[in-house]
């Protein structure tokens, strides 16, 4: 029997969620409130589905090592582990070419890709395992099956799946996809109960969709193949890593799987099913998710209310006060502040676009910011000086590196440090530090047991993190615009 393979699509960076959700940390990373990921628990959803042995996940290299810390969390001791790492986001339909011809090639045609949103929730698992269990006897049908929600309002923020004639009991062939209706339109599919919510989950035979590709998309798959065949591919325990060549990748076109493959076939099937599912799309959809007080107020953090009703506050690192207000969303982290009429927190993504527009980095960033050896805060940051806390994990190194603009003072707060100071090599201890003038090569291991706390000084003219230059890195990272 061909083998069941979940793909987890970890691509785009939230910005309906900002200033949580942010380019480098984006949407699946996002914590519930059971204190799992969105990631974490599509990992989890898919990986103890029965007979599944192995895992891809598409995903930007930049988040890689946070995604695997992610996996580790839940536990993946029978799971291996496939990567494919994109340079920067072509949207879908690159994403399942290169995950299709990826598996055809390693593990055969007839094996079965599992399509997977990472930032979407699903609360009912049986339900879950059910419908794709459906999906799969299409599938290997030779049927693209989707899987389509089934409505619970006229909702005019999703697209819709319109069911065709039966097949069989295990789904439907889809007559057609259609785009985000009016309010009207909306509430007649609602009515008229032949039509379901368009998730973006599918489920399909590898080689089923290359041929569906060829015929479709024949450039996508094109170009596709000949980015594959220009990346390197990493074997480890446990998994593989294809790293996705920049240069080719970008001559991809980019474009989603519905306009590229799953509108113009005819061959493509739909499982209907009631799976708990939310996309999480919005801030309104978070407060959701959690409890209310008499007022039908939430609050994470600590608040002093006085005549506020609706309202979602979510502040756990400082006091908020509020007076007379109803039905908004305040979201307040280290480095900004949102607040938003709840009815209107679609339009929070104008907000980042404006801020990517501006070159901000409260698009981007978060002040404290997660690398593969560990993560580091921006304390305090003024002309010429920035102050920086940076956490090392047992065992981890940052890269060989120098600086042209900028010294750095280290002291180390606990922990022990191995630090490379130009031709010197010694440890530091606890309260004891080292200077490093611009222009020497440098860096920081830690060869303890125990997480190593320092802070960093820098003072220069140019303190921009894109003034790095990378000798060496035992991550194998190219020189990025980035710390460490």
């Amino acid at each position: 029997m061909s083998v069941l393979i979940p793909c987890i699509i970890a691509g785009g960076a939230g910005t309906r969620l900002w200033p949580v959700s942010r380019e480098a940390m984006p949407k699946p990373f996002m914590r519930l409130p059971d204190g799992m990921s969105l990631l974490q628990k599509t990992f989890s959803r898919a990986s103890t589905l029965p007979g599944v042995e192995r895992v891809l996940t598409v995903t930007n290299r930049e988040v890689v090592f946070r995604t695997q810390d992610e996996y580790r969390q839940v536990g993946t001791p029978r799971i291996d582990l496939d990567f494919i790492l994109e340079p920067f986001g072509r949207n879908t339909a690159p994403a399942i070419a290169a995950a299709a011809l990826h598996c055809a090639r390693l593990y055969g045609d007839d094996c079965l890709l599992l399509i997977l949103p990472a930032d979407h929730l699903i609360q009912d698992q049986g339900a879950f395992e059910a419908a794709v269990q459906q999906a799969t006897v299409l599938a290997r049908q030779g049927w693209l099956t989707t899987f389509g929600l089934l409505p619970t309002r006229a909702e005019t923020g999703f697209g819709y799946i319109e069911q065709g004639p039966a097949l069989g009991e295990d789904g439907y062939q889809v007559a057609r996809f259609v785009e985000k209706p009016d309010a009207d339109t909306a509430q007649a599919y609602l009515d008229g109960a032949r039509h379901l919510w368009n998730a973006g989950m599918f489920c399909l035979r590898a080689g089923t969709v290359l041929e569906e590709l060829q015929t479709h998309a024949p450039e996508i798959l094109h170009s596709v193949t000949q980015c594959l065949a220009q990346s390197q591919v990493k074997a480890g325990t446990g998994g593989l890593q294809v790293e996705l060549d920049a240069d080719s990748f970008a001559q991809v076109t980019d474009i989603s799987i519905d306009y590229a493959l799953m509108e113009p076939s005819t061959q493509v099937a739909v499982v209907p099913c009631d799976i708990g599912w939310s996309d999480i799309g919005s801030w309104e959809a978070v407060r959701d998710l959690r409890p209310t007080d008499q007022q039908g107020n939430h609050c994470n953090g600590e608040t002093v209310l006085h005549d506020v009703s609706n309202c979602y506050i979510d502040s756990p690192r400082r006091l908020v006060g509020a007076v007379g207000l109803d039905n908004l969303i305040v979201i307040d982290t280290p480095d900004a502040l949102l607040i938003a009429d709840a009815a209107r927190s679609q339009e929070v993504k104008v907000i980042a676009q404006q801020l990517k527009r501006q070159g901000h980095d409260a698009y981007r960033l978060h002040r404290t910011v997660t690398r593969p050896w560990g993560l580091y805060t921006v304390l305090e940051e003024g002309p010429r000086f920035k102050i920086k806390r940076i956490m090392v994990r047992p065992g981890e190194s940052l890269s060989l590196q120098m600086h042209h603009h900028r010294s750095e003072h280290w002291i180390v707060v606990s922990g022990m440090a191995c630090v490379t100071n130009g031709e010197e090599e010694f440890l530091l201890d606890t309260n004891e530090s080292t200077f490093i003038k611009p222009g020497r090569t440098h860096r920081l291991t830690n060869p303890g047991v125990i997480d190593l706390v320092m802070i960093e000084v820098q003072s220069g003219e140019y303190l921009g993190e894109d003034d790095i230059v990378r000798f060496t890195d035992i991550y194998g990272r190219a020189p990025a615009a980035a710390l460490g």
